[in-house]
């Protein structure tokens, strides 16, 4: 519960005259349009810049550490600690900043499309571009259910209030401050509208495992037969472009739940790279780019207001948002039945790792705890080129409690499902990165087609001597030579040096989960240093 101060300070916010609630998608535009927030391209979507943030700010998140949630957090470099009293003051400035802004804009709808397992949210915008992105990634409550709407939890954000470090407590302007007992998120100093969506999903990480339910960084879609797969990974593993699949209806891009009656998708929209973007490679989600979707730090042709997806002169992390319903091919409402197979993505820049392989339940723990990839440009400040990374459950900055309790629960849904684990690697090939090519889209969509159709469930493997992965020795649509990352190498010996050096990154980052049992230990790399 809000405590009463809070509670006030909310309530004179809420009624401030200058409150927009719960415009229309049509007249968010307008109000976009009119204010110079951005511009309307030849797609209808609107085009707006982020300034100089155009990533997520991690360095700049916290938690404020209270008696609701102190004994909860995994406290650390992730989950970053603020005292209250820091918090409270903060916010109240922050507020009375609000307060004297011509006007402000609120979203009333939820988190979780499972009404069973919802959280109704509030989300109050500075800008009104920020607001339709909260409206097309959230999702939209019915006008009946807007009646009876009660916020659970409120995101503020005041992306032109710039904290004081050496008062605020804070580590740059920037600051994105998650409150349990206050049930409050506190955004400011950053244009960034991606913090808006993770932050809640944040909190959802926090809120479901005490349901009972795994809360997942993962996109989500099911077959005609109804078989349900997720895909796992990092930003720019291809988690939204592999999920959205003409042949497989998408239960969600980013963001699940898997409770005791299956996957639910936590949000209502998508939020698409957009780079090197084409109709020919991913149709549908550049048909899904129209009215109502926001384009951020897309270059758009002056002209004719055309967007230029190859033009990353702002950032790499280009995106689009916009809602679920602008797929063709969805599950709506977005639930579905327990996963048949999961697929763990990787963008290797090492250009070691095998494209596909079939994981043991032990290989998968480790996999999962490990969340390797190398993290792409623009995605978050200051990451200009490839990086290898280490996040666990393919989402660590959003898990607000320790890792083995997510990767715990994921073990016991794989045994009580019987489910298919793969790893795919959509990164390099034919060498590192710099050296190498990414992995043809076409090739990775095969090898995905055939692991959900159950094809490569008895096909002949061999394994990988220094990774100890089983590869499939041939997938259809995929070239023999392509599976085994050794054979695409000129230099074999470059290629050796460089799996062993990703295999040692792997042992070392692994030995922080000094829990982890002997048999998960062992399903790692083979080869270890003498």
């Amino acid at each position: 519960m809000k405590s009463v101060e809070e509670t006030l300070l909310l309530q004179d916010l809420f009624t401030h005259k200058n409150i927009q609630n719960n415009l229309s998608v049509p007249r968010l535009v307008e109000k976009i349009l009119s204010s110079n927030e951005g511009i309307l391209t030849a797609t209808g979507a609107i085009q707006a810049t982020t300034g100089k943030y155009t990533g997520r700010s991690p360095k700049d998140k916290f938690i404020v550490k209270d008696d609701i949630c102190e004994k909860f957090i995994d406290w650390g470099l992730v989950n970053q600690a603020i005292d209250e009293d820091k918090f409270e003051q903060l916010y109240e400035k922050v507020i009375a900043y609000l307060k004297n802004k011509k006007e402000l804009y609120s979203f009333k709808g939820f988190a979780g499309a499972d009404h069973k397992h919802r959280l109704p949210i509030q989300v109050i915008n500075e800008y009104a571009w920020h607001n339709l992105f909260a409206r097309q990634l959230f999702i939209t409550p019915t006008e009946e259910e807007l009646k009876t709407h009660r916020s659970e939890f409120t995101v503020v954000s005041a992306p032109t209030y710039k904290a004081d470090p050496t008062v605020d407590g804070t580590n740059s302007e920037t600051f994105i401050l998650v409150s349990f007992k206050r049930r409050i998120v506190l955004i400011g100093g950053t244009e960034y509208a991606g913090e808006i969506k993770k932050s809640i999903f944040s909190v959802m990480n926090y809120i479901l495992p005490q349901k009972e339910i795994l809360s997942m960084h993962c996109s989500a879609n099911v077959g005609q037969e109804g078989d349900v797969a997720l895909f796992f990974g990092l930003s720019g593993t291809g988690k939204t472009t592999l999920s959205a699949d003409p042949y497989r209806r998408l239960i969600g891009d980013d963001e699940h739940g898997w409770s005791p009656n299956g996957v639910f998708n936590i949000e209502g929209g998508c939020y698409a790279k957009c780079i090197n973007l084409s109709q020919e490679k991913e149709p549908q989600i550049f048909n899904a780019i129209r009215f109502g979707s926001v384009l951020e730090n897309v270059l758009i042709d002056d002209k004719s207001r055309l967007p230029d997806y190859d033009d990353t002169s702002l950032t790499e992390n280009t995106r689009a948002a916009y809602p679920i319903e602008n797929i063709d091919n969805i599950v709506s409402p977005s639930v579905a039945g327990h996963p048949n197979t999961i697929i763990f993505l990787t963008a290797d820049a090492s250009g070691t790792l095998p494209p596909i392989s079939k994981l043991t339940k032990e290989q998968a723990m480790y996999h999962f705890l490990s969340g390797y990839t190398s993290k792409l440009a623009g995605t978050e400040r200051g990451v200009t080129e490839p990086q290898a990374t280490f996040s666990a459950c393919f989402g660590s900055p959003f898990l607000p409690l320790a890792p083995s309790t997510y990767a715990k629960m994921l073990g016991e849904k794989i045994d009580q499902f019987s489910t298919n684990v793969f790893l795919v690697n959509t990164g390099w090939t034919g060498g590192s990165y710099g050296v190498g090519n990414r992995m043809k889209l076409s090739y990775t969509r095969a090898m995905v087609h055939s692991a959900l159709e159950g094809e490569l469930n008895t096909v002949e493997t061999v394994k990988d001597d220094i990774f100890g992965l089983e590869i499939p020795m041939h997938v259809p649509g995929v070239p023999d030579e392509v599976l085994v990352p050794k054979n695409t190498w000129a230099d074999k010996n470059a290629y050796d040096e460089a799996a062993k050096s990703l295999a040692m990154k792997f042992h070392n980052n692994f030995k922080k989960f000094t829990q982890a049992s002997d048999d998960i230990i062992q399903a790692g790399p083979i080869y270890k240093p003498e």
